[in-house]
């Protein structure tokens, strides 16, 4: 049997996790600093943004997937 988090879990690491993103595009986000360094930052931000969501929402271990898991 697999250990999955709870609803109550799962709202609560969304919320902080949402309000981690914001905080962080308020500061460092798109169109803050000089030219496009707030793309750049705006742009990994988001990406580990969708990374960290998904692992929420799916329950996914990105630390133990490897190339030898998915087949």
């Amino acid at each position: 049997m697999r250990n999955r988090q709870g609803c109550l879990q799962g709202l609560l690491e969304m919320f902080m996790l949402t309000s981690a993103f914001d905080w962080l595009e308020d500061r460092f986000g798109f169109g803050k600093g000089l030219s496009c360094s707030g793309c750049g930052c705006g742009l990994v931000i988001l990406v580990v943004f969708l990374l960290l969501a998904c692992s929420v929402i799916f329950s996914t271990d990105w630390f133990r997937l490897s190339v030898g898991s998915l087949w």
